[in-house]
């Protein structure tokens, strides 16, 4: 196994045929034009003919020549031999015959289709992955995999799988390690360690801060629970992280990637991370919690305000109201009271005949 995020089967896997092509593809990739019958014309023999136009739609296909390059699906090898008008696709077997000539066909290929070795577009291709794994965040297998689009759109021959996937692994490492440099860089000494101590279990406390601090508070409306809240705003606030500006030196994306670990993370793994790493995690973890502990704040005191205050002022406006108007409470008593006779008398009456 090359590196630790490709599996056994994946690395096997890389510059073959992982199954057999849709027809939508065999007539959009595997599809020989005018210009490829007339290079393919220029073999002689059918068996010649046919491995040559083989090799090239492969190449296509895959980013690569195979080393056995008749190791592809009978549904390509058929397409392509009906295309030739070769009846019997089996006179292929005679192609491996001389293996000369697969490579000079190799030649020809890369010659008229523009092919490049990886040599030529590796500084271009390390741009591109760095850059990719700057702003969006994502794993190496991900980065790998569109690698391989990225490769074969620009007509470069796919490198050996180990070259390309330690490639991928070192360039988003360093992109990661510089994104937590970017980061840690932005607090100050005091910051770093308030920022330390949150992972610290003081003594007398079964939990860290942190964990107190994503906890948050329990969502209950009560004057008690709105003052727990607002003091948590107030604790985390006054550190001063909100004033960091985080956004302008890495891109939102790779935030949101620390933030999700940092909010399940262990204070004891956060503790054990390189200092760039912990303080970087905890940084975007910090910035998150106080905008969810203000979030918190402000829904609690809306429930508050929603089922206590005003539930109790339209209670108490209205006692205040019939205090005020006893003479009318009495009348609207008394005409409900004789409503309800006046709706059991029709409903008891027998009708009479007139």
């Amino acid at each position: 196994m090359p590196v630790e995020f490709l599996t056994d089967d994946e690395a096997a896997a890389f510059g073959r045929f992982a199954g057999v092509p849709a027809r939508a593809d065999l007539e959009r990739v595997f599809f020989l034009d005018d210009a490829d019958l007339v290079l393919v014309a220029g073999r002689r023999g059918e068996y010649s003919r046919l491995g040559f136009a083989l090799q090239l739609v492969t190449a296509r296909w895959l980013g690569t020549f195979l080393e056995d390059p008749l190791d592809v699906p009978v549904v390509v090898l058929d397409f392509v031999a009906g295309q030739l008008g070769i009846g019997d696709p089996s006179v292929v077997k005679k192609y491996l015959e001389r293996r000369t000539t697969l490579f000079e066909h190799q030649l020809l290929i890369r010659e008229a289709d523009g092919w490049r070795d990886f040599s030529a577009a590796e500084a271009d291709f390390t741009e591109w992955a760095a850059a990719r794994a700057w702003t969006s965040g994502d794993g190496p297998k991900g980065i790998f995999s569109d690698g391989v689009v990225w490769l074969r759109q620009r007509r470069v021959l796919l490198p050996g799988v180990s070259t390309l996937a330690r490639l991928v692994a070192r360039v988003r490492k360093e992109a990661t390690e510089r994104l937590w440099g970017a980061l840690a860089s932005l607090v100050t000494v005091d910051q770093r360690r308030v920022l330390d101590r949150l992972v610290e279990v003081a003594p007398g406390s079964r939990v860290s801060d942190l964990e107190r601090w994503r906890k948050g508070v329990v969502p209950r409306a009560s004057g008690p629970t709105i003052i727990k809240a607002l003091d948590l705003v107030a604790e985390i606030a006054g550190f001063g992280f909100a004033r960091v500006d985080l956004e302008a030196r890495v891109p939102s994306q790779r935030l949101v990637e620390l933030v999700k670990y940092g909010m399940r993370a262990d204070a004891s793994m956060l503790r054990r991370h390189p200092p760039a790493r912990r303080v970087a995690t905890l940084l975007a973890t910090v910035r998150h919690v106080e905008g969810k502990a203000i979030d918190d704040a402000l829904e609690l005191l809306d429930l508050l305000m929603t089922t206590e205050l005003l539930a109790k002022a339209r209670n108490a406006s209205d006692k205040d109201r019939l205090r005020k108007h006893p003479r009318l409470a009495k009348a609207s008593a008394r005409l409900a009271v004789a409503v309800e006779a006046l709706f059991a008398a029709e409903g008891g009456a027998e009708p009479t005949e007139r």
